[in-house]
């Protein structure tokens, strides 16, 4: 498949204000691929949306916080609503709080798993009938991470809520690839992101990998042909020893 066959699918993006989210946006705008572009903070999605649409694509903000099962079904709703179907999922929104266990509040690993499994999984939930019923070939990618791969010391929230993110996808995998349904994790290692910041201060951000790098594989698997089967990518920056 080549990138003009995106042109008028249909993606939600979760976490799509900043970051990789945006930049999987961005990127899935600029093939033609009519963008639902969610975010907590509908400033940021507009702005998002603006920027596609100042290069010749569509997009809608959705206001949406992934820790609410009825906001995320409302998420679908209003995509099929306002775009008409829907195509691709691209599970980025995540979040992460960062300290050693016995400091870890319940209430924070609560939060991170709400949004980084939890979300995800209604988000699938409530997707798969919409991607079942089109014709050819329908996407879900989630953005796992290396700490899905592997523990870190200070990540006992992310890297677990990314082991279980991880884990779904590999069986979801499974369940819909009789409908056409082709389901992906992306592992990144250091992006240069906020999260990657607040997690590793120490890292020097001049060597971590572009946002944009990360979009680059999302394209990739969205139009790559033949009977391959790609269930995971891991992605580490040149400069890790060995991950990060």
């Amino acid at each position: 498949m080549t990138t003009d066959a995106l042109r008028g699918r249909v993606a939600v993006v979760t976490g799509a204000s900043r970051g990789i989210g945006r930049a999987i946006a961005l990127m899935l705008g600029s093939h033609g691929v009519k963008v639902a572009a969610a975010a907590r903070t509908d400033a940021d999605l507009r702005a998002v949306c603006d920027d596609i649409a100042g290069h010749g694509g569509e997009a809608t903000p959705v206001c949406t916080d992934m820790t609410s099962e009825e906001g995320v079904k409302r998420l679908v709703r209003t995509t099929v609503e306002r775009l008409g179907k829907l195509d691709i999922v691209i599970n980025n929104a995540g979040i992460g709080v960062f300290g050693p266990i016995e400091e870890t509040a319940t209430e924070d690993w609560d939060r991170v798993m709400a949004v980084n499994v939890r979300g995800a999984f209604i988000l699938c939930r409530e997707a798969i009938p919409h991607l079942r019923q089109n014709d050819g070939t329908t996407w879900i990618i989630n953005i796992c991470s290396v700490v899905g791969v592997k523990g870190y010391v200070n990540q006992a929230a992310y890297t677990a809520s990314k082991h279980a993110l991880l884990g779904m996808t590999k069986v979801l995998a499974q369940e819909v690839q009789k409908d056409g349904i082709r389901v992906h994790a992306v592992c990144p290692g250091g992006v240069d992101t906020g999260l990657v910041a607040a997690a590793r201060p120490d890292l020097d951000r001049s060597v971590l990998m572009r946002p944009e790098e990360i979009a680059e594989i999302v394209l990739f698997l969205l139009t790559r042909q033949g009977n391959a089967v790609v269930d995971q990518i891991n992605v580490r920056r040149a400069a890790s020893q060995p991950w990060w």
